[in-house]
């Protein structure tokens, strides 16, 4: 199976609940993204790392990393491997000791972001789920930050993919003729636009 390799793009809320975001990652070579839904703590820690907030206790994500650097192991790849009636599946997978370890996919993530590590995803999956992002800055911020691995967008970009993104489900929205989910869709770019 080929691996293609991605970057975390951003996190936006899912408009279907309160507690549920939407993290979008990107191919690194590529222009297809492809969002994967997870639990507001998994959101907090992955947005925390990557704006580079540091709580004043170690949050669950950051013991991991502690105590993998404490086994001396490393953190080799994290492997987006399978998904199943509408679920990711994830792997760690720690190259100098030969062991892999299941894990969901936000966890995963969590955990890639503060060690610094390659997210790759089954080429199967991302030609499943992927939608084409047309967006040239999207492009550009990808090439830039290519070298990094784990992208902490500048809040600017972050609130112009946001909108750019809720423009797209709204579309989606009305072309399949959702207009209880167009109404919430339009009501939260109409918030997110008046307060910037």
């Amino acid at each position: 199976m080929e691996k293609v390799q991605v970057a975390v793009l951003g996190l936006t809320a899912h408009s279907s609940s309160n507690n549920a975001y939407a993290l979008y990652l990107k191919e690194i070579e590529g222009n297809r993204k492809f969002p994967i839904i997870i639990g507001a703590f998994e959101a907090q820690a992955i947005a925390l790392e990557l704006e580079g907030v540091r709580p004043p206790r170690p949050m669950t994500h950051d013991l991991i990393r502690t105590i993998i650097e404490s086994l001396n192991a490393t953190l080799g790849e994290i492997y987006i491997n399978d998904l199943q009636d509408g679920t990711f599946y994830a792997k760690l997978i720690f190259e100098n000791i030969g062991l892999e370890i299941d894990a969901r996919p936000s966890d995963a993530i969590a955990i890639a972001v503060r060690c610094n590590t390659p997210i790759f995803v089954n080429q199967d999956i991302l030609d499943e789920t992927s939608i084409i992002d047309a967006s040239a800055e999207a492009d550009e911020f990808m090439k830039d930050n290519r070298d990094m691995g784990f992208p902490a967008p500048e809040k600017k970009t972050k609130a112009k993919n946001k909108v750019e993104v809720l423009q797209e489900q709204l579309d989606e929205a009305i072309k399949k003729e959702e207009y209880e989910k167009a109404a919430q869709l339009r009501d939260e770019l109409k918030r997110i636009l008046e307060s910037s």
